[in-house]
């Protein structure tokens, strides 16, 4: 059984629970929205041809496999994830899909040393939730080759993310996350790397340098239809999470949360559906030589 840190057991127990099953539920539109922030971050910093490539936090497995197929048949591509679940779907979706140099393994990174080494190291929204990201982010410069790159994909602030934003805005008038509910809570959150300067100190403290910053602003697609958009953030990020760790007080309320997160979204409705602007860092670092 691999190890895990104590610190990051309950955010496991909600990524391999309810949130892999909300994943599920809203995957087209979820991997839609964060898959544009991640191909802009491969364009920006991809692997080389013949590459040994990380997959931190690496989900359904679909950045493994883009990752794998940029490194071409002479690279090759591990995906860890902390959630058995999501590690179970990468690995039959990569099989059904044929890709013959992917692999997946149920790993947290905290607790997790590597037995192989790396060229390069990339994450797309998965390096947020460790209860201590300095230790985590050690691991993944110690397991690069000298000189080897890491690439990450991390929410800027939330005043630029108005499409999880709002719905959080909404909720906060009714609800505070309570401090003793039954349900395991995400981790840090969402948020918890918007910051750069914090970003920078968390890198250099894990032994990286040569660290830049990218902002990347994408209009997001939140949902076809407003409904789906609300249901999403209240299922979802900030707002779902405290309407969930809420648990009865949220429900009593659930169709006025509705009604004023369908409200505070209304702006964003197009013809394409409600798209909404986001905003992310891509941060880029090597292993020192």
């Amino acid at each position: 059984m691999e190890p895990v840190v104590a610190a990051n057991e309950e955010a496991i127990e909600a990524w391999n629970g309810v949130l892999f099953d909300r994943f599920v539920q809203f995957r087209d539109i979820l991997l839609a929205g964060l898959g544009g922030h991640g191909e802009a971050a491969m364009r920006l910093c991809a692997p080389n041809k013949g590459d040994r490539v990380l997959d931190i936090g690496c989900g359904f497995g679909d950045t493994t496999q883009q990752l794998a197929g940029l490194a071409g048949p002479e690279g090759r591509a591990l995906g860890v994830d902390a959630a058995t679940r999501f590690i179970e779907a990468a690995s039959q979706e990569a099989e059904q899909a044929g890709a013959t140099n992917v692999r997946f393994r149920v790993a947290d990174v905290e607790a997790a040393g590597f037995d192989e080494e790396f060229d390069f190291a990339f994450s797309r929204f998965g390096t947020m939730f460790f209860a201590n990201p300095v230790a985590a982010l050690r691991n993944v410069r110690t397991a690069l080759v000298p000189g080897g790159r890491f690439c990450m994909v991390v929410w800027r602030q939330k005043l630029d993310n108005e499409w999880l934003h709002r719905a959080e805005l909404v909720v906060e008038k009714y609800l505070t996350e309570p401090e003793d509910s039954d349900e395991p809570t995400c981790g840090p959150g969402p948020f918890s790397m918007a910051n750069a300067d914090t970003t920078s100190h968390i890198l250099l403290n894990a032994g990286f340098q040569d660290i830049t910053f990218h902002r990347s602003d994408l209009d997001y697609l939140m949902g076809r239809t407003l409904d789906e958009a609300v249901e999403l953030n209240m299922a979802l990020g900030p707002a779902g999470e405290v309407i969930r760790l809420s648990g009865e007080q949220a429900e009593a309320i659930r169709p006025k949360l509705a009604a004023e997160i369908g409200a505070a979204l209304g702006d964003f409705v197009s013809p394409e559906g409600v798209v909404a602007p986001s905003s992310t860092w891509i941060v880029a670092a090597r292993a020192p030589n």
